[in-house]
């Protein structure tokens, strides 16, 4: 039984996030690489259920995988909200380009 939901088979760190490249196919821990992997991003599933997107520092491998009921709530969200932090275009002329037209 897994009473905080996705702790028993974690794979990641519930205070910092990051994880170890240890897999080549989800849970097959078949990888040699054993890395250490950046959390880059979270996304939703269809079914409204976040995954934790990692990146190896060492080859390169993204991966995605589940977050867990006892993961840090506020470094989800940090990650989550990095986009609108650090916005790939100029939010000055946001209104300018309204319908991507401008």
């Amino acid at each position: 039984m897994d009473p905080e939901g996705g702790t028993e088979q974690r794979n990641h760190c519930p205070h910092c996030l990051w994880s170890l490249h240890v897999d080549h196919k989800t849970g097959d821990r078949r990888s040699l690489c054993r890395s250490a992997m950046e959390p880059i991003s979270v996304w939703a599933k269809p079914n409204g259920e976040w995954a934790l997107v990692h990146r190896c520092g060492a080859c390169g491998a993204v991966r995605a995988n589940r977050i867990a009921g006892d993961d840090n709530e506020g470094a989800l969200l940090s990650l989550a909200l990095r986009p609108l932090a650090k916005p790939a275009f100029p939010l000055d002329d946001l209104g300018s380009r309204a319908g991507g037209k401008g």
